[in-house]
C-alpha cells in the first residue's frame, strides 16, 4: 500500500488545496533540503505557484534556500515578476545573484524591477560581470571605514547597527580614503585589542590583496590559495572598493562550473535541466546539441563517401575504421586531459603550442608505432594478410600522431581565442580523430586495393 511516506509530494498538494499555511510549514520542517527539492520538483507549476503565494515572502525565501540555484531559478521564473520579487528580496543577497543569474536577462529584470531599489542595485551591480569573475561573486555585505576614523568610533558603530551587522560574515575591516578607493585592512584582533583613540590608518596593514571585479574565477581561486585570506576585497579599475569574495563563493563556483562541464560534455548546454521544466524548454536544449552533432558526423562521413569503392572492395575495413578513429579518439583524449590540467594549474601558457605540439608528436610518434603494430598484428591473425596488416598498423599509427598532436595543441588555442577549452575540445577532437582516421585507412588501403580485396 502507497503510503505518504512513499509519496510525500501527495500530501503537500493536499494540504495547498486545503490552503494550510501553518500545516504546510510544518510539513516542510521535517523536510531534509533534498527532500524539499524532490517534492518540489513532483508539483505541477500551478501547485508550485499557489504554495509560494499561500506562504509569507519569507517562508517561501527559506524554502528557496533549501534548494539548487537551477531549481530556484525554475520556481521563481513560473511566478508573477512582483512575487518574485518580494521573495528575492528575503533571500541572502548573494543567492539573490545566484538565482536571477540562471534567469534570461529580461526575466531577471522584472523581478529586479519589482524589489526594493536599494536591495536591486546591489543584485544587479553584481548581475552585470559576467558569471565566474570576481565582481559576480562579490557580495555586499562588508564593513569599510574611511581610514582618519577612531576604533572607538568603529566599535560605536557596530554596537549601534548590531542588528544590522549581525547577518554579515565579517573577517575584516576594510579601510577607504575620501574616494572609497582601498588603502588598508585590519583584522578584528587589531579592533579589539587597539587604543578607543588611535586612528585606522595607524593601526591599518597597508596595500591588501585584492582582485579587479573582472578578474576570472581561477584568478581569485589561486589568491585564496597563495594567502590563505578568509576574504578578498574587489575593486575596480580606479581601486574603488566594490564588494568582497568569500572562499565559500569560488568553491561554489569552480564546483557548478565542473558540472556545466559534465553536462556539456554530456550534450546538455544551456546549463541543468530537470523533469520538471516544460517540455519545449527541455526538447531545445538537447536538440541544439544533437544537430550540431549531425553536422559534424556528416563531415566524418563524407570521407568513407570519397572511399566507397574501395570500401566496397575490401569490405574488412569497414571492421577496423571505428577501431582506428576510437583508439586514436582516446589517445587524444588524453592529450587534451593533460593541456587542461596544465592549464589550471598554471603549468602551461595558452601561447606555448609549439613546445606542446612538440612534445605530444613525440609520444604519439612511439605510442602510435606500439599501438599501430598491435592491431595490424591481430589484422594478420584474423586475415592472414600482411598489405591488410600494414594498412590497419600504419593507419592507426598515423592517427595517432595526428590525434596526440591535435589534441594536446587543441585547449591552448581554443584558450587564446577565449573559447572554453572544456567545452569544445571532445567534439572537435572526435570529428577530426575520425576524418583522419577514415582517411588514412581508406586512402592507404587504395594504394594496394589488389593485394587485399581478394
Amino acid at each position: 500500500m502507497t503510503t505518504f511516506a512513499d509519496k510525500p509530494w501527495e500530501h503537500l498538494e493536499a494540504l495547498i488545496e486545503a490552503g494550510r499555511v501553518k500545516d504546510l510549514l510544518d510539513f516542510f520542517e521535517s523536510l531534509s533540503p533534498q527532500e524539499t527539492a524532490l517534492v518540489l520538483s513532483r508539483l505541477d507549476e500551478g501547485d508550485r505557484t499557489t504554495l509560494l503565494t499561500l506562504l509569507s515572502p519569507n517562508d517561501a525565501a527559506d524554502l528557496i534556500e533549501d534548494i539548487s540555484d537551477e531549481q530556484a531559478a525554475l520556481i521563481l521564473g513560473e511566478l508573477p515578476a512582483s512575487d518574485a520579487g518580494r521573495i528575492a528580496d528575503e533571500l541572502p543577497s548573494e543567492q539573490v545573484v545566484d538565482v536571477l543569474g540562471e534567469l534570461d536577462t529580461s526575466e531577471a529584470e522584472e523581478i529586479l524591477q519589482s524589489m526594493p531599489a536599494d536591495s536591486a542595485e546591489v543584485a544587479r551591480t553584481s548581475l552585470n560581470y559576467p558569471k565566474d569573475t570576481a565582481g559576480n561573486l562579490m557580495i555586499a555585505d562588508f564593513l569599510a571605514y574611511q581610514e582618519d576614523t577612531s576604533i572607538g568610533e568603529v566599535n560605536r558603530d557596530l554596537q549601534d547597527n548590531q542588528e544590522v551587522y549581525r547577518t554579515y560574515n565579517i573577517q575584516y575591516i576594510y579601510v577607504v580614503d575620501s574616494k572609497n578607493c582601498l588603502v588598508g585592512v585590519m583584522r578584528i584582533h587589531d579592533l579589539l585589542f587597539s587604543s578607543h583613540t588611535s586612528l585606522l590608518r595607524d593601526v591599518m596593514i597597508r596595500n591588501p590583496y585584492r582582485v579587479s571585479a573582472d578578474a576570472a574565477l581561477d584568478e581569485v581561486s589561486e589568491e585564496f590559495s597563495q594567502h590563505s585570506l578568509l576574504a578578498l576585497p574587489v575593486v575596480d579599475s580606479d581601486n574603488a572598493l566594490l564588494g568582497i569574495v568569500l572562499p565559500l563563493a569560488v568553491e561554489e563556483a569552480k564546483s557548478k562550473r565542473t558540472v556545466k562541464h559534465f553536462l556539456w560534455l554530456s550534450g546538455i548546454i544551456g546549463g541543468e535541466e530537470f523533469r520538471s521544466m516544460p517540455l519545449v524548454k527541455r526538447s531545445g536544449r538537447r536538440l541544439s546539441w544533437l544537430t550540431l552533432n549531425i553536422v559534424l558526423n556528416i563531415i566524418a562521413a563524407s570521407v568513407i563517401a570519397l572511399y566507397q569503392d574501395t570500401l566496397a572492395a575490401a569490405i574488412t575495413l569497414a571492421v577496423f575504421l571505428p577501431m582506428v578513429s576510437d583508439m586514436s579518439g582516446c589517445s587524444g583524449n588524453q592529450a587534451v586531459a593533460v593541456s587542461l590540467r596544465e592549464l589550471a594549474l598554471g603549468l602551461l601558457r595558452p601561447g606555448e603550442i609549439l613546445r606542446v605540439a612538440f612534445k605530444e608528436s613525440t609520444l604519439g610518434l612511439i605510442n602510435g608505432i606500439v599501438l599501430g603494430i598491435l592491431l595490424g598484428f591481430v589484422a594478420y591473425l584474423w586475415k592472414g594478410n600482411l598489405f591488410l596488416s600494414l594498412v590497419i598498423g600504419a593507419a592507426l599509427a598515423g592517427n595517432t600522431l595526428v590525434a596526440v598532436t591535435f589534441g594536446g595543441m587543441l585547449p591552448l588555442v581554443l584558450k587564446k581565442l577565449k573559447i572554453d577549452p572544456a567545452l569544445v575540445s571532445s567534439p572537435l577532437l572526435t570529428t577530426v580523430t575520425d576524418m583522419c582516421g577514415f582517411f588514412l585507412v581508406l586512402s592507404l588501403a587504395s594504394a594496394v586495393l589488389p593485394r587485399i580485396s581478394g
